[in-house]
């Protein structure tokens, strides 16, 4: 729990710095124009589909009767539009988190790599990008199969606030834990990683499922989201972004942290500064040891203690 909150913290601090803002806008475009391009054109169809579904629903049938009895008169043709935002949202998520796997993860794992970690070896081998890209591409389709099951719980209301951040949460878990591991660990340490850490990981990813929901209660509004349409989507679209831009500074001090922790000392390839080096080293040290390089260090030495500790502070720098 400790190590997760550390990395909240630092994970917030860093999702405010200049170039992660300016990162984060880069998919924001894209998605503006396809969502631009789609309510143009299937806006009206798509409220009146979702209208004659309703209208054939027994539930909602059952529902509408109940409202008229209160006095609340026209309630589809309110709910309607919500619906339509509602199972679009899923779908700009998903797309917003796609596009933060393919061009911020890598990015921002590697800045926060090079800050706090800088001796951490690459070891993720060749064609990472590929193997991200075919992992992200499944773990989306799984996705959108549980949307679709679940679909007809959207109609419950507690259930609707719910389900869909459970979901998003899940696919978080799985595509940016991964992608913060893959161009630094090799296949058995993640599979070790993600097996140890699967329910931090988790509630990381659920918790930030729920963040990147909030933009929904805005849009919920009906009366609002008419008047402010041309702001509500880009801010919207652009907190998306952010929220899962944060996330995937979160997943990457978690995992590169326990990462760290994973290989130890010698593992990191971790190396004191030569103020750190004790003068006791400083005297006997071989024309390697003053480049940097690690040798085999008998344990029983005296001077591994502060190498080590060292290579600790290094670390979580």
């Amino acid at each position: 729990m400790n190590a997760m909150l550390q990395s909240f913290w630092r994970a917030l601090v860093d999702s405010f710095r200049p170039r992660v803002i300016a990162l984060s806008l880069l998919p924001l475009g894209i998605i503006i124009v396809a969502a631009v391009v789609l309510g143009w054109l299937y806006w009206g169809e798509a409220v009146a589909r979702v209208a004659g579904w309703m209208q054939a629903s027994s539930i909602w049938t059952w529902v509408d009767g109940r409202l008229i009895g209160l006095g609340v008169n026209n309630a589809t043709e309110f709910l309607a539009p919500v619906l339509v935002i509602m199972l679009v949202t899923p779908v700009l998520i998903i797309v917003a988190l796609l596009l933060v796997t393919l061009f911020m993860t890598p990015l921002m794992a590697n800045d926060v790599a090079a800050r706090r970690f800088p001796n951490l070896q690459r070891r993720g081998g060749k064609q990472v990008f590929w193997r991200s890209l075919g992992w992200s591409l499944l773990s989306t389709l799984a996705a959108f199969a549980a949307l679709v099951v679940t679909l007809p719980l959207w109609l419950v209301p507690p259930l609707a606030l719910v389900v869909p951040p459970l979901i998003w949460g899940w696919l978080a878990y799985r595509v940016l834990s991964f992608d913060a591991l893959a161009q630094h660990a090799t296949v058995a340490e993640r599979q070790v990683l993600l097996a140890q850490h699967r329910w931090p990981l988790l509630v990381i990813g659920v918790a930030c499922g729920f963040l990147g929901a909030t933009p929904s209660l805005v849009w919920a509004s009906g009366v609002v989201f008419a008047v402010a349409f041309p702001v509500l989507i880009p801010v919207a679209v652009w907190l998306f972004t952010w929220v899962f831009a944060f996330t995937s500074l979160w997943y990457a001090h978690y995992c590169l942290r326990e990462l760290a922790r994973l290989r130890g000392p010698q593992g990191q390839d971790l190396t004191p500064t030569p103020s750190e080096t004790p003068p006791a080293q400083e005297a006997g040290k071989t024309p390697s040891a003053a480049e940097g390089a690690i040798t085999d260090i008998d344990p029983a030495q005296p001077r591994l203690p502060a190498a080590r500790d060292g290579g600790a502070a290094t670390s979580e720098e």
